[in-house]
């Protein structure tokens, strides 16, 4: 993937959330002017990648206690200058839940949801913000989910319980999609609703 695909990516994806559809446009305008975007380095932003994973009956999502920010969240982290986004969450993915790649479906690669959001100073890090590009994973809640060093804990948490954990508005939006996905569950390949 190149930093052209990601803006076709984004330039396909709707959504009838206005806050979201205002984060879609000022993400392609943020990734047309900044060769770089996909490096941790650049300030004041630069472009993640994440997963939004849930069950096989769409009835749970993985959180994850993140121990650096102390909070929950799905999986995902920085690019690191790869220009690959959707490469990007998978193996981030694979690597804070513990799982082989294998194990992590990807639904549709199609931006599942697209957020920016501010991160604290930390460390020799300034304030910054994260253009998070989030896409949907399937992985069986029957397995055993490990972790890694990066979380305090990885949990599934039932749709109608993930406020509890983390209740900001981007997560209050997926969990809506995914709501309006569990219609779709004997379909070969899930719509998204956007």
């Amino acid at each position: 993937m190149h930093r052209s695909e990601l803006l076709n990516l984004l330039k396909q994806h709707h959504s009838r959330f206005m806050e979201e559809a205002g984060f879609v446009r000022r993400a392609i305008d943020f990734v047309e002017n900044h060769s770089d975007c996909f490096h941790r380095e650049l300030w004041p932003a630069h472009v993640t990648g994440s997963a939004w994973v849930v069950s096989p009956d769409r009835e749970r999502v993985l959180m994850m206690h993140h121990r650096k920010h102390d909070q929950w969240f799905q999986p995902g982290g920085h690019a690191d200058g790869d220009a690959d986004i959707l490469r990007v969450a998978l193996k981030e993915t694979s690597e804070e839940t513990g799982l082989d790649p294998s194990c992590v479906k990807l639904l549709n690669d199609s931006i599942f949801d697209l957020d920016i959001h501010v991160i604290p100073a930390m460390g020799s890090d300034p304030r910054h913000q994260h253009i998070d590009v989030r896409f949907l994973v399937e992985i069986d809640d029957s397995m055993p989910v490990p972790g890694n060093d990066e979380s305090h804990e990885v949990l599934w948490v039932r749709l109608h319980e993930v406020s509890r954990y983390n209740n900001n508005r981007s997560t209050y939006r997926m969990v809506e999609k995914t709501r309006f996905l569990r219609n779709y569950i004997n379909h070969a390949k899930p719509t998204t609703m956007r």
